[in-house]
């Protein structure tokens, strides 16, 4: 839909001194879009003051986003359609959400982490997580596209830490994606990659609703010889609209005991190796899969978990 010359006569009376106004009607749905993406919802009054535009226009936009399904409208404003695949919650809000869980996932991801090495962090809360246990481990060479990643281990790491973020543009899960940031993590090349996802399926494999971001961390992946993802078992069945690997590209996944079983049977007859996290007593197993069969760990009771 292409900019109105006449409403934006109308409408230029209006705007505040400071107000930035789109050039474009489509750029201003894509900032309302990425609002919602990121708050969960968004009022009309507040878009009004910050695009600058009539109340007549902003609900004519919400009208438009909503008859193409990607968001709901509500009385004042308009909110995320959770379960979509381009519904990304917030960082803050994600930090939020299954915090025993992300904790014990990082420690255990932690663990595979050596001195000296050079590893890569996905953004991520998950992965937030992990940077800070990693704070004190020497010699470690860290890329990321992560703002909250690179800002823990740069005010809390050890002087001998290099912190690398790609630089990019920001997304809601406060990820540094597109073409620049591409550019810089082709260049590199580490020992090990972490990646949080936004949902993980039998059939899609791991995705994200942002398809940048997607294209970041399939470079992220790339750059690496091992591929570590950690997802709490909220992730399972969840579908972004764009791919970033499939399953069987994970080396390892770490998750938690809260999986489904029938997704935990898959996993270990697809992943290499699948840990599991017990958010009820901390403990962790490990299931290692042969190339013909799975870890006979599979079957151990919770009270064998080690």
């Amino acid at each position: 839909m292409d900019f109105d010359a006449n409403e934006g006569a109308s409408e230029a009376q209006s705007l505040d001194a400071g107000a930035k106004r789109p050039a474009l009607a489509r750029q201003r749905q894509t900032l309302i879009l990425e609002r919602v993406r990121e708050e969960g919802a968004v009022r009309v009054s507040d878009l009004v003051r910050s695009l600058g535009v009539s109340d007549m226009t902003i609900r004519r936009d919400l009208e438009l986003l909503s008859e193409r399904g990607l968001v709901e409208k509500v009385h004042g404003g308009a909110a995320a359609i959770e379960g979509s695949s381009l519904f990304e919650p917030g960082f803050s809000i994600k930090s939020e959400l299954m915090q025993t869980e992300k904790t014990l996932i990082a420690g255990s991801a932690a663990a595979l982490v050596a001195p000296g090495t050079a590893i890569a962090i996905s953004a991520g809360t998950t992965t937030f997580a992990l940077a800070r246990r990693l704070v004190d481990v020497p010699g470690l060479t860290v890329l990321t596209n992560s703002i909250p990643v690179a800002d823990a281990l740069h005010k809390d790491g050890r002087t001998d830490q290099t912190i690398i973020l790609s630089g990019g543009v920001r997304t809601p899960s406060d990820a540094l994606v597109g073409p620049f940031a591409v550019d810089v993590i082709h260049s590199l090349h580490v020992d090990m990659v972490f990646l949080g996802t936004h949902g993980m399926d039998a059939r899609s494999g791991f995705t994200t609703p942002n398809i940048l971001e997607a294209e970041t961390n399939r470079a992220l992946i790339a750059a690496g010889r091992r591929f570590v993802v950690l997802a709490d078992h909220t992730k399972w069945g969840v579908i972004g609209i764009s791919s970033v690997a499939r399953l069987e590209e994970a080396d390892t996944i770490i998750t938690d005991t809260g999986l489904d079983p029938a997704a935990l049977y898959q996993l270990t007859t697809i992943v290499p190796r699948l840990i599991l996290v017990d958010p009820a007593t901390g403990e962790r197993r490990t299931i290692e899969r042969d190339s013909d069969d799975v870890d006979s760990s599979a079957n151990a009771s919770p009270g064998e978990l080690a």
